[in-house]
């Protein structure tokens, strides 16, 4: 298999020389490109379109949740992995609505960003636990009115489809268990979503726990 290209994108310059060591050194990963600010950080990103971007948060100029509003553009294929020191849920839910595949908090361990990327680029959603935690925390549910779930309001198909969404599976994945199209999943999964008041994966995943969604294993 060919190795996952990345691109860092960080302004310190100490943390991207230990990170490209780390990554280097792993069979499957090479650093192809470094950038220290923002702008830098959109042009690599165009001009190598790596497979995974990993990308802080706050830098010079345009900032990592900049940076993910034009990426969609720049680098429509690339994977963005956010590695940053702000473990507050807020950047977490921006991060993740502007194209996100996952967050890690810069003080995790080695193995835990080896184990973040690989997930992200086997299509996997990777979220650092102590965020996670926080986002659970406070997270409120849509209100029940006269008692009901909210998830009977759902059709069969949509509650299949948000049930695997909540479990980890990729569109495509999705579809080919159900055997049907990753656009008509598209389609069900934001149809459900609209109706059962949610915006964000992390949102449908409290959801189906709080609800029993999941406990049918």
């Amino acid at each position: 298999m060919d190795n996952t290209r990345i691109l860092l994108a960080d302004d310190h310059a100490i943390l991207r020389a230990g990170l490209k060591l780390l990554l280097d050194a792993q069979p499957d990963l090479e650093v192809i490109g470094e950038a220290s600010n923002g702008a830098r950080a959109l042009s690599l990103a165009e001009e190598l379109q790596p497979d995974l971007i990993l990308l802080d948060l706050t830098m010079p100029g345009l900032s990592g949740l900049d940076i993910l509003r034009q990426l969609k553009d720049a680098a429509p294929r690339s994977r963005i992995l956010v590695l940053t020191m702000h473990d507050d849920e807020s950047y977490l839910r921006q991060a993740l609505a502007l194209g996100a595949a996952g967050y890690v908090i810069k003080k995790a361990v080695d193995s835990e960003l080896l184990n973040a990327i690989r997930a992200v680029m086997r299509g996997e959603r990777y979220i650092h636990s102590a965020v996670m935690d926080k986002l659970l925390s406070v997270e409120v549910l849509p209100p029940l009115e006269n008692g009901t779930n909210p998830w009977d309001t759902l059709s069969r198909r949509e509650a299949d489809v948000l049930r695997l969404v909540a479990l980890g599976y990729t569109n495509s994945e999705i579809a080919e268990r159900l055997a049907i199209s990753a656009k008509t999943v598209e389609t069900y999964r934001a149809r459900g979503m609209e109706k059962l008041g949610l915006t964000t994966r992390a949102q449908l995943v409290r959801d189906a726990l709080t609800r029993g969604i999941l406990d049918d294993g």
